[in-house]
């Protein structure tokens, strides 16, 4: 499963070694902040692949990895069976248009995205719930409500 870090500046797609052989990339992805244009929650990801993988692992419906390729266009995708997703647009970004990854941290990255982060990277899912934790104190003690997603 995808590793998502997240500090001030930067959006990292930590992949494994599995993971980097598969999608034919060397490294980690690097998303800066400021080309994440938007951020959706979907069910089924196999919807959102254009193009071809280019280069990138394919099997239907079970596995897709890598870069895939469209006039005019490439997005990174991560994509395993049929698991939830997100899929990031970017504007600005030297390599990809649109990033896809199966995760069941999704609604976490998008929280993780809405709260201010120090500068050293960490897991979305901790950041995420550090904001959960805070929002809880505040609204228990009938001071704040919860922002609503959206």
């Amino acid at each position: 499963m995808v590793t998502l870090l997240l500090d001030s500046t930067r959006l990292e797609v930590a992949l494994s070694g599995m993971e980097r052989a598969l999608s034919f990339h060397k490294g980690n992805v690097i998303l800066e902040r400021t080309t994440i244009v938007k951020v959706q929650l979907v069910d089924d990801a196999w919807t959102w692949l254009r193009g071809v993988h280019a280069p990138g692992t394919y099997l239907r419906g079970a596995l897709a990895m890598g870069t895939w390729k469209s006039a005019g266009a490439s997005d990174f995708v991560l994509i395993r069976r049929r698991r939830p997703a997100i899929v990031i647009d970017l504007d600005g970004h030297d390599e990809f248009e649109r990033v896809i990854l199966s995760t069941r941290h999704g609604l976490a990255l998008v929280e993780a995205l809405r709260v201010a982060t120090g500068d050293e990277p960490e897991d979305v899912t901790e950041i995420a719930a550090q904001a959960r934790r805070r929002r809880t104190r505040k609204t228990a003690g009938g001071t704040a409500v919860a922002p609503a997603l959206g």
